[in-house]
C-alpha cells in the first residue's frame, strides 16, 4: 500500500511539473572558497481558465417488454434458496 501512494505522489509531481514552463535565466557557477552563485529560473505556470454552465442533455426512453409469465407467482426474490 505504501508502495502505491509513494508512486502516486510521484506520477503527481511529474505531472504538476510537466505542465510548467521552465526557463534558466542564470548559468551556474561552481563556488570558489569565497562562495559561489546560485541558477536562477524563472518558472511561469499554464494559464487556466474554468467555467460552470448548465448543458441541456437528452436522455433516450426505453421501451422495455416484460414477459409476466416471468414473474413467480408476485413473490419477491431474495435469493435466499430453501
Amino acid at each position: 500500500m505504501k508502495k502505491i501512494i509513494a508512486v502516486m505522489a510521484v506520477a503527481g509531481a511529474a505531472l504538476s511539473l510537466a505542465a510548467c514552463d521552465v526557463d534558466q535565466t542564470e548559468e551556474a557557477e561552481l563556488p570558489e572558497v569565497e562562495g559561489g552563485n546560485m541558477p536562477e529560473y524563472d518558472v511561469s505556470a499554464p494559464d487556466v481558465d474554468v467555467e460552470t454552465g448548465t448543458e441541456t442533455v437528452e436522455v433516450p426512453t426505453l421501451d422495455v417488454d416484460v414477459d409476466e409469465a416471468d414473474d413467480a407467482a408476485g413473490e419477491p426474490v431474495t435469493g435466499d434458496e430453501e
